[in-house]
């Protein structure tokens, strides 16, 4: 998680730089091994990051989010959703109703809002609120998926095939492309969650997502720095990436050539 260098900051402390950062980092995580060949993880991948110690919020963030999909990736609103926190009775924190109406007034479809629990829409380094320790910062958050279209329902890894299709049912028709986490609360030792000293944001958005929406093709494989390897292994084997059970070896290889490399 790009954010363990800096929960000091989140707790209070002055950063350096300022109370605005923005950072690309380059990511390993292993935790996604096994997910690995599937048409949007990887091991290896580069986060874009933004954060505020204090400073802008809900509103300025979804602003500039909503700014950053629509027209610098020209990106269409209507092939947007994004997915607020519902709320919890037992956490003592309500229903995130701001982050919805941000998402409204700038243009994303009411339609295309919806709410989910901590299981879902909170972050921490631990994950969900009973997860979290004592003293670790955390948050409810607001993703934003690409929708791909829904002849995509029924793809090939859905484990939803009889549900109703929802940003969050792993269809394939979905992809996340980012998160806005609000970091907000810190975990005391009774178990309950206080307010941080200043309400603090938390962006990320993995950069082969993002390629991958702006192009509109569902397979991070296929955008730019992933094909190059791919057709690189095409030329070795002789094997074809769209050939039944071979378009998952070719991910798992391509993928584990980069996380190698870096």
């Amino acid at each position: 998680a790009g954010m363990h260098p800096l929960v000091p900051f989140f707790l209070g402390e002055d950063h350096p730089a300022g109370k605005r950062l923005a950072n690309i980092q380059g990511c390993l995580r292993t935790d996604d091994i096994d997910e690995v060949g599937d048409d949007t993880h990887c091991t290896f991948f580069e986060m874009l990051g933004n954060w505020s110690f204090g400073d802008y919020f809900k509103k300025d963030q979804i602003q500039w989010m909503y700014e950053f999909l629509t027209i610098e990736l020209g990106i269409k609103p209507d092939r947007l959703w994004v997915t607020c926190f519902e709320g919890d009775e037992k956490l003592g924190i309500k229903k995130d109703e701001i982050s919805a109406r941000e998402w409204t007034k700038h243009g994303i479809d009411p339609s295309h809002i919806l709410f989910y629990p901590a299981k879902k829409n909170w972050w921490s380094r631990a994950g969900e609120p009973d997860n979290m320790p004592a003293g670790e910062p955390g948050g409810p958050d607001s993703e934003m998926f690409f929708d791909f279209g829904a002849h995509l329902m029924l793809h090939e890894n859905s484990e939803w095939r009889n549900e109703v299709c929802h940003p969050n049912c792993d269809c394939g028709r979905f992809m996340e492309i980012g998160n806005n986490v609000f970091m907000m609360y810190v975990k005391q030792e009774d178990g309950t969650y206080k307010e941080l000293p200043r309400a603090n944001v938390d962006h990320g958005s993995g950069l082969e997502r993002m390629v991958a929406a702006a192009n509109d093709t569902p397979d991070i494989f296929k955008i730019d720095t992933l094909w190059a390897t791919i057709d690189e292994i095409q030329k070795k084997t002789d094997a074809i990436y769209e050939h039944g059970l071979l378009t998952r070896s070719f991910r798992i290889v391509a993928d584990h050539i980069r996380g190698a490399v870096f």
